[in-house]
């Protein structure tokens, strides 16, 4: 699913709570430090049906909206994508890179290291 940087953005206000209005996605939208106008939301809203992102469903005079595709299965998605397309299909790699750009904490081995463990224990 090809989903740009603003219709992302519009998605995410969605994924927040739902069903949702446009006025509340507006509002959520709001709130982070931009100004968003009605118009171009709708457009965004729009395309987001139009790829299958969010459907809707009308409640008196309002279209209330709500994903089609989750949060979760968005990431995995999007991150098997750059794995397949940059790395081909190699995840140590990736890793690697953020390694040489100093780009992972000790936080973040920890979490690998246990992330690591964990899946040698459910994979044996």
């Amino acid at each position: 699913m090809d989903i740009s940087k603003t219709e992302l953005k519009v998605l995410k206000a969605i994924w927040q709570d739902h069903p949702v209005s446009s006025n509340e996605i507006i509002e959520r939208l709001n709130n982070g430090g931009e100004e968003w106008h009605e118009k171009t939301v709708k457009t965004l809203i729009g395309r987001l049906v139009k790829k299958q992102a969010i459907d809707f469903h009308r409640e008196g005079r309002r279209y209330l909206y709500f994903p089609l595709v989750s949060e979760e299965d968005y990431q995995f998605q999007q991150s098997d994508s750059l794995i397949s397309g940059f790395f081909k299909g190699k995840v140590s790699p990736l890793f690697a890179m953020f390694a040489q750009q100093n780009k992972l904490n000790q936080d973040d081995i920890q979490e690998l290291k246990q992330l690591i463990e964990r899946w040698e224990k459910d994979n044996d």
